[in-house]
């Protein structure tokens, strides 16, 4: 899709997230040739994959972003990787995972995603979050979260649905050990638990297909900030394990984030 100046919204136009999606689903359709294509996969620094579809997702985004929004920074997961992260960001920027889940794409697995958040005064305000294989988009807007088909005119509004108590499911990572498995259900009292990569997780608890996304381990800011955008407009929260809210723009912690809970409504 090609997107005309004229098109492009204030940042706080509600119709951001829309905007941020017709983005997304644009990276999208670049990404989803070269899924099971074998792609050469090389290791970051950090020892985590990435691969030209990552590389090419990324730039499109950059490009896009630049353009519309010149004056609006972007922190970015390839770039940040390559020339590291920045020591001072502005008040109001833009988060961009264009290939989370990578692993997952390695694999052949449908579950990864473009994330594309704004975040304002260290809160996700405003994203988009695609899903290529599955051709799923969620993002933000005027009223709540809304879900759309890529190439489909049938958005929809979506929530987040009420504790369903010992009948709630908890989304996991694919790797996550036995015992830590058995200590999650005791924990949040909850017999069913589903394996799952990337933020389609926090999708999935927005339009009420599951409940509960506890996080141990490490992520980055823009691997989560389009998903808890879209989270919360659905009606769901995420916050630190304490209650406390959950904020971007961590520069001293080169934007990693600390443990998280992910949930649906109240």
């Amino acid at each position: 899709m090609t997107i005309e100046p004229t098109l492009a919204p204030a940042l706080s136009d509600p119709d951001l997230g829309a905007f941020l999606a017709d983005i997304a689903e644009e990276a999208a359709r670049l990404i989803l040739p070269l899924w099971k294509s074998g792609l050469t996969v090389s290791a970051k620094a950090d020892e985590s994959p990435v691969t030209e579809a990552d590389r090419r997702a990324e730039a499109l985004i950059l490009m896009r972003l630049g353009k519309w929004f010149p004056d609006t920074p972007v922190v970015s997961e390839e770039y940040t990787s390559d020339f590291g992260a920045p020591g001072a960001i502005a008040a109001c920027f833009f988060l961009v995972d264009p290939l989370d889940g990578t692993k997952a794409f390695v694999r052949g697995d449908p579950n990864f995603t473009v994330n594309i958040a704004l975040i304002a005064d260290g809160r996700a305000v405003a994203g988009a979050v695609t899903a290529p294989v599955t051709r799923e988009t969620w993002h933000t807007g005027d009223g709540g979260a809304f879900k759309r088909t890529i190439g489909q005119n049938d958005t929809r509004l979506v929530k987040a649905r009420p504790w369903a108590g010992p009948e709630a499911v908890a989304l996991v990572s694919h790797t996550m050990k036995p015992e830590a498995l058995a200590a999650l259900k005791s924990e949040f009292g909850v017999n069913h638990t589903e394996p799952m990569d990337s933020s389609i997780k926090m999708c999935r608890i927005a339009e009420g297909a599951a409940d509960i996304y506890p996080r141990r381990g490490p992520t980055m800011e823009w691997d989560i900030a389009a998903g808890q955008a879209v989270l919360e407009a659905a009606g769901g929260r995420l916050t630190a394990p304490d209650g406390a809210p959950f904020l971007y723009g961590k520069c001293s912690e080169g934007f990693r984030n600390g443990q998280f809970i992910a949930r649906g409504a109240p």
